[in-house]
């Protein structure tokens, strides 16, 4: 029999989930050949799948970046995003920063900034870095924003929004539009990518 004050059996198990990654990445340091990284990667990816029939939706051990990711990405980058598509206020705004410059890069380094701290600092999921790019970029980083970025401009072109024909001030409002779009499209590609804990 479990004492009252005992936690959950599905946090005892959480808990064991991020203890095993825990460890698996101090021996991917460990390890002296590349083969046996890789074996230690493999070892890391079965454990992380082994988490699927866990019903659990929060605080799981979310390590990688595949396609299943990247479709989660994309679906939540369009449900947040299709809002913005038909909303006038995207493109008043996206005029406003082209005359402005340091707005569109705070406007991008706020985005960026909101998809770190879903997706590495709030606690929704255990996010561990797994082959990052240059040994320092997480590739669930550069699919999320990348994917808000492309459904960003797809959405915004195709429904007529912007104009990437005109010369170089119509191309770069464009840009602006495409990057005010992109702020919610981003934070809902890092809560479509992680919320459901793959």
């Amino acid at each position: 029999m479990t004492p009252p004050n005992a936690p959950p059996a599905e946090h005892e198990d959480d808990g064991e989930f991020s203890t095993l990654f825990d460890e698996l990445e101090e021996l991917e340091d460990l390890v002296d050949s590349e083969d046996e990284r890789r074996q230690v990667r493999e070892a890391m990816r079965a454990a992380a799948e082994s988490q699927d029939s866990d019903p659990a939706v929060f605080g799981r051990v979310v390590w990688g970046f595949g396609r299943s990711d990247l479709a989660e990405a994309l679906l939540g980058s369009l449900l947040f995003g299709i809002p913005m598509a038909v909303e006038g206020g995207t493109v008043d705004a996206g005029r406003h920063i082209a005359q402005h410059p340091l707005y569109l890069v705070a406007t991008l380094g706020i985005a960026i900034g909101l998809v770190v701290a879903i997706l590495y600092v709030a606690d929704f999921q255990d996010v561990r870095v797994a082959n990052a790019i240059f040994g320092i970029v997480p590739r669930r980083l550069v699919g999320v924003t990348g994917t808000a970025m492309v459904v960003s401009v797809a959405l915004l072109t195709g429904w007529g929004l912007v104009d990437w024909s005109g010369g170089p001030a119509a191309i770069w409002e464009s840009a602006c539009v495409c990057a005010v779009a992109f702020v919610p499209m981003a934070i809902g590609a890092a809560l479509g990518d992680i919320l459901p804990g793959s």
